[in-house]
C-alpha cells in the first residue's frame, strides 16, 4: 500500500471555501472539521439525481439471467468528466460508494488506498467515488493529484446522493452487498477498506 500523501485540509484552501465549509459544519448533526454533510443550500442539482424510473435489470449474471437492480442502486448521475452514469449497471455485484470532499484531509489520506485497490477489483467490487461539498475544479484536481482517474467519480456538487444515503460526514464508505443490502456505512481506514473489499470479492 502506498504511503499517505500530505493532507490537503481546509487550512490550505481560500478563505471563501473555508467560510462555506464552516457554514455547512454548523448546520449538520455530527459535523466536525472534516465531517460535514450537504444541506439544502447546495447548488441546484445538475447530476447524480435519484430516479424512480431507473432500469430494473442490468448486465446478465453468470447464469445468464439479468441481475435485479436493488433500490440502493436505482440512481443515475454524471461523472466528473461528464460521462453519464447509471448505478443499475453494477447490480449483481458488491459495490463501494466513497463519499469525499476535495478539501478533506481524511479523504486525501484515503485516496491512495482507493487508487491502489480500485483497479484490481473493478470487475468484482466496483468502487465509485461520490464527490461533494466543493467546486468541480477542485474535485478534478483532487482526482488528478491522487491518481484516481481510473476510478468512476460522480459529480455530486448538488448533494443529491449525499442526502439520498443520509451521509452527514466525510470521508464515508457505504458498502452494498451483491443482494443490494447496505452492510456498512461510515469511516474505514486503508487496511479495513482493503480487507473488506477483498472479502467481498472472494
Amino acid at each position: 500500500m502506498r504511503s499517505s500523501s500530505p493532507s490537503n485540509g481546509p487550512e490550505g484552501r481560500p478563505a471563501a471555501r473555508l467560510a462555506v465549509a464552516a457554514t455547512l459544519a454548523g448546520t449538520l448533526l455530527a459535523a466536525s472539521a472534516c465531517a460535514v454533510g450537504p444541506t439544502s443550500a447546495q447548488p441546484a442539482a445538475e447530476v447524480a439525481v435519484p430516479v424512480a424510473t431507473a432500469p430494473t435489470s442490468a448486465a446478465p449474471t453468470p447464469t445468464g439471467a439479468p441481475a435485479v437492480v436493488p433500490d440502493a442502486l436505482r440512481f443515475t448521475g454524471r461523472t466528473l468528466d461528464g460521462t453519464a452514469f447509471s448505478a443499475a449497471t453494477l447490480a449483481g455485484r458488491p459495490v463501494v460508494l466513497w463519499f469525499w470532499a476535495p478539501w478533506c484531509a481524511t479523504c486525501a489520506s484515503q485516496a491512495w488506498t482507493v487508487a491502489e485497490i480500485a483497479p484490481k477489483y473493478r470487475d468484482t467490487v466496483p468502487i465509485v467515488g461520490v464527490a461533494g461539498l466543493g467546486e468541480q475544479k477542485a474535485m478534478r484536481s483532487f482526482v488528478t493529484e491522487f491518481e484516481l482517474g481510473g476510478t468512476t467519480q460522480i459529480d455530486d456538487r448538488a448533494g443529491a446522493l449525499w442526502r439520498r444515503f443520509e451521509i452527514v460526514e466525510q470521508s464515508t464508505f457505504l458498502i452494498i452487498d451483491r443482494d443490494g443490502k447496505v452492510v456498512h456505512q461510515g469511516f474505514l481506514d486503508g487496511e479495513d477498506l482493503t480487507r473488506r473489499v477483498a472479502a467481498l470479492a472472494g
